[in-house]
């Protein structure tokens, strides 16, 4: 594992955005750990959060020209990203969504700068995949180039198709999902720390059953 990878999931735990328990998922399933990035709700954890998405992708070598947001939970992700860009001598121009197009003011549904360019797509997880796509159909209605999707965790977790959701976004868009930790980071991360054993048997029974 990589540093920002174990920072990334020493926070997730010291915040409760990681959680292992007894979860029922929307598709159904019993998952015994759940991940919920809006409880990233410090300064501090923010900072930290964005440097982590900010090594993931500058390790990743992918090219990019701006971060795109997607409303809701994009938004302060990607900011976050942005600023930790910047500290790193990336200054890249930021945009998000609303949910609901504004009629006044400057109206219309998009925040920040012009869609233009590679635009990198910012989120948490990608579940069912709703999200990226609506963000990946208007970066390319505003003449842009959607060049990839950055999340938090992927839980690699097979849909319908056989695929993960992030396999599927990759095989539909023709374009990279990084994460800056994976199941198999978090499966690693637990054999690491004996306080975390029990869980992680039922993480590995988990995977057996659903993962990819």
């Amino acid at each position: 594992m990589q540093d920002h990878q174990t920072r990334f999931l020493d926070l997730a735990l010291r915040c409760d955005v990681l959680r292992f328990g007894d979860f029922t998922l929307k598709s159904g399933r019993n998952s015994p750990y759940f991940f919920n990035a809006g409880r990233f709700d410090h300064g501090a954890a923010l900072a930290t959060l964005g440097q982590c998405y900010a090594q993931a992708l500058l390790g990743a070598g992918i090219g990019f020209d701006m971060l795109f947001g997607p409303a809701y939970k994009g938004i302060p992700l990607a900011s976050a990203t942005a600023i930790a860009l910047a500290a790193h001598g990336r200054d890249v121009p930021l945009a998000f969504n609303r949910k609901e197009a504004k009629a006044h003011g400057e109206g219309g549904s998009l925040i920040g700068a012009p869609l233009q360019g590679r635009v990198l797509i910012v989120d948490d997880v990608v579940t069912a995949g709703t999200a990226v796509r609506e963000s990946i159909t208007l970066i390319r209605a505003a003449g842009a180039q959607p060049c990839g999707v950055l999340v938090a965790l992927d839980r690699q977790e097979r849909g319908e198709s056989g695929l993960s959701a992030t396999q599927e976004i990759s095989r539909d868009a023709g374009i990279p999902v990084i994460a800056i930790a994976r199941l198999a980071e978090l499966l690693t991360y637990t054999g690491a720390h004996p306080e975390l054993a029990e869980h992680r048997h039922r993480l590995l029974d988990y995977r057996a059953r659903y993962g990819v």
